[in-house]
């Protein structure tokens, strides 16, 4: 299981427009029903940084999110969004609930 996680913090008058597409990305995996992954993104209290949590799961052919449309849309211009730059990290789930 490989686990990686994205912060970063789009400038304020981007941050709508972000969460938008972040919605739109979810919309589109919600009506796929894509198998392979666990994908979490979380908004902060300051509104503008932004917390993503993608888990592969270990399964014979997954699917990718790289695949998906919306988030090659929601990709497409994070740099110009961010006022912050994306800084990735691999992680290692330690334990959960539900």
């Amino acid at each position: 299981m490989t686990t990686t996680v994205l912060r970063y913090q789009v400038k304020p008058e981007r941050a709508e427009e972000n969460q938008q597409l972040i919605l739109a990305m979810f919309a589109e995996l919600d009506e796929g029903e894509l198998d392979g992954f666990t994908y979490k993104v979380f908004r902060l209290e300051d509104g503008m940084s932004f917390i993503h949590v993608c888990i592969e799961h270990d399964i014979a052919d997954p699917d990718s999110l790289q695949a998906v449309p919306a988030f090659q849309a929601f990709m497409a211009d994070l740099a110009g969004r961010c006022a912050v730059p994306p800084l990735a990290t691999q992680a290692t789930v330690v334990g959960g609930y539900r």
